[in-house]
């Protein structure tokens, strides 16, 4: 194998790799913050922990409608709430790859590799839709 190539790789490894590892380190503090800040009363829940006993056993759509919870990306709009704030956290480490492939890019870029840049774009862009609820699948 040629030297050069392996040292591209090695650069690429490298910045996917630092990528993907502060993406985590921060999913994961915002994961013991929120749970921490849920615990401690920091932040006030959606549904009132006496009122949890009521409601855990009902149809997920019973449970919506009583507990008043929100659907699909509707949390960002209570994500204050100490029971919805983990999902920040839980977002960032399921998106934390998005930043990685992107970093990517101009590496590829730069040595000239476009179909490589062009199937980072690519995962990327399904990685978004995905996130979006654009591909789901008729539910």
């Amino acid at each position: 194998m040629n030297t050069t190539n392996t040292q591209e790789q090695q650069a690429e490894a490298s910045r996917y790799a630092h990528v993907l590892g502060w993406g985590t380190r921060i999913g994961v503090v915002a994961l013991v913050l929120s749970f921490a800040a849920y615990l401690f009363g920091v932040l006030a829940p959606h549904v009132p922990p006496e009122q949890l006993p009521a409601v855990w056993n009902l149809p997920v759509d019973q449970y919506l409608k009583r507990t008043n919870s929100p659907t699909g990306w509707g949390w960002l709009a209570v994500m204050h709430k100490g029971d919805f704030s983990n999902l920040v956290g839980i977002s960032l480490l399921a998106g934390c790859s998005l930043p990685a492939l992107l970093g990517l890019i101009p590496l590829y870029l730069k040595r000239r590799d476009h179909c490589y840049a062009a199937i980072c774009a690519a995962v990327a862009l399904v990685l978004v839709l995905a996130a979006s609820g654009v591909l789901t699948g008729g539910h």
